[in-house]
């Protein structure tokens, strides 16, 4: 059974930093790409990061580039998304998703496999 299990959300001040963790389990973690996916109330689903086991590769949303980084520890099964100089507008539920095929040329979003999400709220 696909398991994703995100962590490290929580209330923050603009400008600070947060570190979001997802632990993968039940499948092949080095051959599939991780994305972290966002959905702000009333608003549609954004993903904003992915990174590829296999290469290494990543890919950002515009929004996020130069604040946010994604990385991935392959013996612990685990991507963590570091996230810096904090935005009210970065508010939202941050789900980490999975997918074998997924975080070529861009970050898309239909990820196979999701987590239950974690809130961030950043306060003004």
């Amino acid at each position: 059974e696909v398991q994703l299990v995100e962590s490290g959300g929580g209330l923050v001040q603009t400008g600070g930093s947060l570190r979001l963790s997802c632990v993968a389990s039940g499948f092949a973690f080095d051959d599939y790409a991780i994305a972290w996916v966002r959905q702000a109330p009333g608003k549609d689903r954004e993903g904003i990061s992915c990174i590829h086991n296999t290469d290494g590769r990543t890919h950002y949303v515009d929004s996020v580039k130069g604040r946010f980084t994604i990385s991935s520890d392959n013996a612990k099964k685990t991507v963590y998304l570091q996230m810096n100089s904090l935005k009210p507008d970065d508010t939202a539920v941050y789900y980490c998703a999975a997918d074998r095929w997924l975080c070529n040329g861009g970050v898309g979003l239909w990820y196979s496999d999701w987590g239950r999400g974690t809130q961030v709220t950043v306060s003004s």
